[in-house]
Order: structure tokens, then C-alpha cells, then sequence
């Protein structure tokens, strides 16, 4: 009898160590998985850091240009002048419009819309 208890307990082992086995592959495959996907983000994180570092170097470098095209470095035009040329310009544009309006003839109005009588 201890032979056929044996070979019942060797069974009952030999199954055990089958489903230990496969859930051994089972957590490998996982592993295996897990890692492939980490290397994975691992790649799209480096080529993500890449574009953001040459997006940042292409924008200092059109900084750099754009304030070299305004006159903004070393012996160039500064803000405060830019300013100034810019208001005075449409200060400029605002007058030779009057002026060319007046010149022209155009009707003055009152302030319902009415049309003024020209002085007698």
C-alpha cells in the first residue's frame, strides 16, 4: 500500500510543480512585457526631451534674430526710441488724414448727424 500512497503523493507533486511551472512562464512573459514597454517609454521620453531641447534652441535663436532685426543689441535702435518712432508715426498718420479730409471738402456734421449750414 505505501507504494501506491507513493505514487498518488508523486502525482499529486509532479501536478503541482506542472502548475507551478507554468505560472513561473506565465510571470516571465509579464516581466518580459513589462520591460519592453518601459524601454519603449524609456525611447519616446528621450525623443520627446530631444525635440523640446532643439524647440528651445530654435526659439532663443529666432529671439536672437528678431532682436537683432529690431536693433535691439549692441549699438542698435532702442525700445523706448521704437516706441516713440511707432506712437509718432500714428500721431502723423492721424493729422495727414484730417488734413487731407478738411483739404477735400467733406461736410462737417453736428453731433445728431445733422448737416452745419457754412457761414454766411
Amino acid at each position: 500500500m505505501s507504494t501506491r500512497a507513493d505514487y498518488t503523493y508523486e502525482s499529486q507533486n509532479d501536478q503541482r510543480l506542472d502548475d507551478l511551472a507554468s505560472k513561473l512562464r506565465t510571470l516571465k512573459n509579464v516581466t518580459i512585457d513589462i520591460h519592453t514597454d518601459s524601454e519603449r517609454q524609456n525611447f519616446e521620453l528621450d525623443e520627446t526631451r530631444d525635440t523640446f531641447s532643439s524647440f528651445g534652441s530654435s526659439l532663443a535663436q529666432s529671439g536672437r534674430s528678431a532682436a537683432r532685426a529690431f536693433g535691439n543689441g549692441p549699438g542698435g535702435i532702442k525700445q523706448w526710441r521704437l516706441i516713440t518712432l511707432f506712437a509718432g508715426g500714428i500721431v502723423a498718420l492721424w493729422f495727414l488724414w484730417r488734413f487731407w479730409s478738411a483739404w477735400q471738402g467733406e461736410p462737417q456734421t453736428g453731433g445728431s448727424g445733422t448737416q452745419i449750414p457754412p457761414p454766411i
